[in-house]
């Protein structure tokens, strides 16, 4: 059984289209196992918000948001400066394109990706937007485990098994994608990563930022 064909959760299926098994293909290719089966746990938690938010959204543009949601962790598509979210954001603007998706299509996809990590703004933006977003936090974070039956849990994790440590796991590939950049965690959640690794290390913070600039008063 491919991916594309995968009993459908609850009515949620990965969209069998071309573009989607370029998609699956290329993550596939481009991921750890690891990676690959938690971004496709986000897509289908993310559709099953949906499904229960009442949201309506194309499952194409949702699925290749959050199958690209990760892959600026990989070394091929990190750059030595850039937030991991936004190299996979342009990862997936790049893949996008060249398949010659409409603009505005790519980006939202675009945004989905680059404010996955970002809480209390995506959930009032577009619904792939959104829903990118309550897929991983619900994979990553479980803060709407409650909200899903164990039946539909069980179900998802069976399709795309979490590894026995998982939470040690995700922490781990995090700080393994970001830590030659610990200064592009500066104001967001991965910081908590380099600090959890790095016991020595100091976050940036804001209000030095604003007492250090070149302003007088």
């Amino acid at each position: 059984m491919t991916d594309q064909t995968i009993a459908p959760i609850n009515g949620i299926t990965i969209p069998d289209s071309a573009l989607c098994r370029a998609i699956t293909e290329f993550v596939r290719d481009t991921e750890t196992e690891l990676l690959f089966n938690h971004s496709s746990r986000v897509y289908f938690f993310g559709a099953l918000a949906g499904q229960q938010r009442g949201l309506s959204f194309n499952p194409e543009l949702l699925y290749a948001a959050t199958m690209f949601h990760d892959i600026g962790l990989m070394p091929s598509h990190s750059s030595a400066d850039l937030r991991f979210e936004v190299d996979g954001a342009n990862a997936a603007r790049d893949f996008l394109t060249a398949h010659r998706l409409d603009p505005s299509d790519i980006e939202r996809v675009w945004t989905g990706i680059a404010l996955h990590t970002t809480p209390g703004v995506p959930e009032f933006m577009h619904p792939v937007i959104a829903l990118t977003t309550a897929g991983v936090e619900m994979d990553v974070l479980g803060l709407t485990y409650d909200q899903y039956p164990d039946a539909i849990r069980e179900a998802v994790v069976a399709a795309f098994p979490r590894t026995p440590a998982f939470k040690e796991d995700i922490i781990q590939a995090f700080y393994d994608g970001i830590k030659h950049k610990p200064d592009t965690t500066f104001g967001n959640v991965k910081a908590d990563v380099i600090a959890d690794k790095e016991p020595h290390f100091h976050k940036g913070n804001f209000c030095s930022v604003i007492r250090c600039s070149h302003w007088h008063g």
